[in-house]
């Protein structure tokens, strides 16, 4: 089939351009015909919250990427959505992950639909973390655009129930990011990564923003149950949002010394150095549904402590895969101090677990939508 993904990609860098162009790749190699739509602008520079929006990483080979829609701009919407009729494709899919796009993305899906073209929209989040005003119109406006949903988690299915249930929705995992690299020693990580081999390390990865819980992580640091603890804390990502509350929190409950920041974007070639250097991935968020940095860990077959929001508990069984706790201090504190305690052995159940997270399962659900 001729398959067209419209959404973040090269040169645009992130978890979700990552995502489209992984999928095309997958495509292509069970032999569909796949060209991505990318933006000419994503955001608005006032928008955006980090440094910047591009990649610094070599443009992918072998991918066939169209910049041509700007997300302000409707004149450049309905360009795209005639670029893309002429194309003649089976199925178009939007990648839709805030309601901020609802409105360019949901004026090309109409378009194609009237004109017989089959449109998947794939829902990362229907309900935004940060809530605004007109979300919800925004958002019921890009649903009803589609001819078909896809959401890698069920709490995403449950909530386009309230903007839509007269659709076909289907739901698969969020597949592994298996494009990072093999596995490397720890001593190789650490000296990647200026640390100390001989030390514990647990993991904190992504973009931090409010939502994520990094202060929470904190505060169970300096709790009765981590203020003891030898292992050291390593946070790697890039602000987006106040950076200073956290720096502060650090210094307020007297963790100095036991933090490694690296406050950046992290490219491609050295998100490997941090997950084999931890011995631990930690994601104490107060909202999710599904997270990409649990397929990272995955792939590196590392344990997880995860809280119970969102689709991450159906990610990540506890007690097979590692720990899902409450979103709070305390219960963050418990399950890593009780990974130290007695270092048990999470890597048959993370085998297992990994396996159901390909990429060629996610295209069969994918592809079941369109035929």
């Amino acid at each position: 089939m001729k398959i067209i993904i419209v959404g973040p990609a090269y040169p645009y860098r992130g978890g979700i351009a990552t995502f489209n162009e992984r999928l095309a790749r997958e495509l292509i190699s069970q032999g569909h015909q796949v060209k991505i739509f990318t933006f000419t602008l994503q955001y608005p520079s006032f928008l955006f919250p980090g440094k910047t929006q591009f990649s610094s990483d070599p443009a992918p080979e072998g991918l066939d990427i169209v910049r041509s829609l700007s997300s302000v701009n409707p004149l450049s919407w309905m360009s795209t959505a005639r670029r893309i009729a002429r194309e003649k494709p089976d199925a178009v899919m939007l990648r839709f992950w805030m309601p901020y796009f609802g409105p360019s993305l949901g004026c090309i899906g109409r378009y194609l639909r009237r004109r017989g073209i089959r449109v998947v929209a794939l829902v990362d989040n229907i309900v935004p973390h940060d809530h605004k005003p007109g979300d919800k119109v925004f958002a019921r406006y890009f649903v009803r655009s589609a001819d078909a949903l896809m959401a890698m988690s069920q709490s995403v299915v449950e909530e386009l129930g309230m903007f839509d249930n007269s659709k076909p929705v289907a739901c698969s995992p969020h597949p592994l990011y298996d494009h990072y690299g093999a596995p490397e020693s720890k001593e190789a990580a650490a000296a990647a990564l200026g640390l100390d081999p001989a030390k514990d390390y647990y993991l904190f990865f992504g973009l931090i923003r409010d939502y994520k819980g990094l202060d929470l992580l904190l505060e169970a640091m300096a709790s009765e149950s981590l203020k003891d603890s030898s292992a050291e804390l390593i946070v790697a990502g890039e602000f987006y949002g106040n950076s200073e509350k956290y720096y502060s929190l650090e210094n307020e409950l007297g963790l100095t010394g036991r933090i490694h920041w690296f406050p950046e974007f992290i490219p491609d070639a050295r998100v490997r150095h941090f997950f084999n250097v931890a011995d631990l991935v930690v994601q104490p968020y107060r909202t999710a549904t599904q997270s990409g940095i649990t397929q990272i860990a995955y792939h590196f077959e590392k344990p997880m402590v995860v809280t119970s929001v969102g689709g991450l508990p159906e990610i990540v069984p506890d007690g097979k895969c590692g720990y899902v706790v409450d979103p709070n201090p305390e219960s963050i504190a418990v399950a890593i101090a009780h990974y130290y305690a007695l270092r048990p052995d999470f890597s048959a159940g993370i085998k297992a677990q990994k396996q159901l997270f390909s990429w060629s399962q996610f295209c069969k659900v994918f592809l079941s939508l369109i035929s």
